[in-house]
């Protein structure tokens, strides 16, 4: 979510690498065109192609509609950019991509898809959703979190980790508590202040909290979860290892589903080919019934 210290978070796990023995420096691509200054230096960055502000200008638009269009704009080009990150994908271990903080942005538009999926059917791929941590201790907050996060999970079916970032200031042991139990969850939510109507019966989205926490119990069991701080560096090292489990997630069952999607659709396509053959055939047969004259005269007599 936005304020959550994505950019930061890229800054300190782009440090991290540089100052591994050897070094491994990352590929990273800014996907934020409204950010005014980033802390690390960008291999690739959407600013250099679109100019937020005067998108916003010439199309009329707000903050929000400006970062759609120029996201829009940039993936008309996405290809062009795809061959330099699969030009350099040898000689690097990670490819990172920093993307604009208003999920509805990203995650369900279709510049967003198309750059989600094109990357992912390159490169092994994993999405990390950084939570602003000390924010979440709110259980509404909390909730409104977990249900972006599983809405973005299936939505791209990728290997999926969740980022307590700002440890330091407010650690994640209760979350992780609350997503092992539900029951903390709502003892939580029952002494948290304005959850009772004046009545003190349980408020609608009080119930509606407690329902999805049920729901969301077998979410929380499939999902990888470390506690960083984007500012120290702690749990830097424990996302690393996170990564690389999730690359191997990524190489057994989104890579089968791949290729299995790609067979469908190839064998769609063949059969719509097929179809529209066959259908041509079936007209010219039945033009050659209806006037045999024409059909003769269509005929190629060598002499």
């Amino acid at each position: 979510m936005a304020g959550a210290g994505k950019s930061t978070f890229v800054q300190r796990i782009n440090s991290y690498l540089h100052s591994q023995n050897p070094p491994t420096p990352p590929y990273i691509l800014n996907l934020d065109p409204a950010v005014t200054h980033v802390a690390y230096e960008a291999n690739i960055d959407i600013r250099d192609t679109v100019n937020y502000q005067e998108v916003m200008k010439q199309y009329n638009l707000g903050p929000n509609g400006g970062i759609l269009t120029c996201l829009n704009l940039f993936t008309t080009k996405f290809d062009q950019v795809l061959d330099l990150v699969e030009k350099r994908a040898d000689s690097v271990d990670y490819v990172i991509l920093d993307t604009p903080g208003q999920i509805e942005i990203f995650t369900w538009s279709a510049s967003g898809a198309i750059i989600t999926d094109a990357v992912a059917s390159s490169l092994p791929t994993v999405v990390a959703y950084i939570i602003d941590t000390p924010r979440t201790t709110a259980p509404a907050t909390f909730m409104s979190n977990m249900l972006y996060a599983c809405s973005i999970l299936y939505k791209t079916k990728l290997p999926f980790i969740l980022v307590f970032n700002k440890t330091d200031v407010q650690p994640h042991g209760f979350a992780l508590d609350w997503m092992a139990d539900f029951e903390e969850f709502q003892a939580a939510l029952a002494s948290h202040s304005g959850t009772r109507d004046a009545e003190g019966e349980p408020t609608y989205m009080n119930s509606l909290m407690n329902s999805m926490s049920l729901v969301l119990d077998e979410f929380y069991k499939n999902l990888k979860t470390v506690g960083v701080s984007s500012m120290t560096g702690d749990g830097i090292k424990e996302f690393f290892e996170a990564v690389d489990a999730s690359r191997e997630e990524y190489e057994k069952e989104y890579l089968p589903e791949l290729e299995k999607a790609r067979q469908r659709r190839d064998k769609s396509l063949q059969e719509v080919k097929e179809d529209s053959m066959n259908r041509l055939l079936s007209d010219l047969a039945i033009d050659r019934e209806k006037n045999p004259t024409a059909a003769a005269l269509d005929r190629w007599d060598p002499d």
